[in-house]
């Protein structure tokens, strides 16, 4: 399958990069030989077939799962081929994940703060301060949900609800690199749309690296500047989303039309 890529698509240094990175698991290979790098400021939406290797990059991006072979390095700590240099990267990124990762009989406000969990010791039983508090219920405004809400029990919010507390919660870090799998997938057309815009000014105002993945093709072209398409762990599309045409979509998802006909119409 040939890639299609823009050449003009990283005229900045990268904040993250891959080199040449494979990832084999369970005898299969999830990731083959892939070279990208994500600036900072920018959106790149990560787009593919079912078992393509999306959820893969993002676990590698975010340090869960290791390369079989090849490199990833950041911008601010160099090679990340140790312990250490992990750490400290894993301070400054933050995840969405999919399927929310909340704990149900805590409130909003205390899964939110979850998400500074690895600012004080673990040991801690003293109350948060009142700026870390002040961040929280900050971030859930910021997402939609108001402060008259940050104390209410998680299991007594709606799906969509939760998808919002999880995303406050990985913007309560700051991160300077923020991922996300699917983290639309349990909200409507219009407030992910909104949300999306909402990631888009912070990676354009605070100069974040947003990585996320996406199986609405149409919000990645309105959202991102970027898509990078995978199909069976290879890298298959890298370009600027006005690209991103018919043709190119085709060329990621082959024959796996159907799904993506009825993804497009939700």
């Amino acid at each position: 399958m040939n890639m299609r890529v823009d050449p003009g698509i990283m005229p900045r240094p990268s904040a993250i990069a891959l080199t040449d990175l494979s990832v084999e698991r369970g005898g299969r290979r999830a990731l083959d030989t892939v070279s990208l790098g994500f600036e900072r400021g920018a959106v790149t939406a990560v787009v593919g077939p079912s078992g393509a290797g999306k959820t893969t990059l993002i676990h590698v991006l975010n340090g869960l799962i290791g390369p079989t072979r090849g490199a990833i390095a950041s911008e601010a700590f160099g090679a990340l081929a140790s312990r250490q240099a992990w750490a400290r990267q894993r301070e400054r990124t933050a995840t969405i994940y999919q399927d929310h990762a909340l704990i149900g009989r805590l409130s909003a406000l205390d899964n939110v703060l979850l998400g500074l969990a690895d600012t004080r010791s673990p040991f801690s039983l003293a109350p948060w301060p009142r700026s870390a508090r002040r961040r929280a219920v900050r971030a859930l405004s910021d997402v939609g949900l108001p402060p008259a809400r940050a104390l209410d029990r998680v299991d007594c919010f709606s799906g969509g609800e939760k998808q919002r507390i999880g995303i406050a919660r990985a913007l309560v870090r700051q991160p300077g690199v923020l991922l996300g799998d699917e983290p639309f997938a349990s909200l409507d057309g219009p407030l992910g749309q909104r949300l999306g815009d909402d990631l888009r000014r912070l990676a354009t105002s605070d100069g974040v690296t947003v990585v996320i993945v996406l199986h609405q093709v149409a919000l990645a072209r309105s959202l991102a500047d970027r898509i990078v398409g995978l199909n069976g762990g290879s890298l298959v599309f890298d370009g600027p989303a006005c690209l991103f045409d018919a043709e190119a979509e085709s060329g990621v998802f082959g024959s796996d039309r159907s799904s993506q006909a009825k993804e497009g119409s939700s």
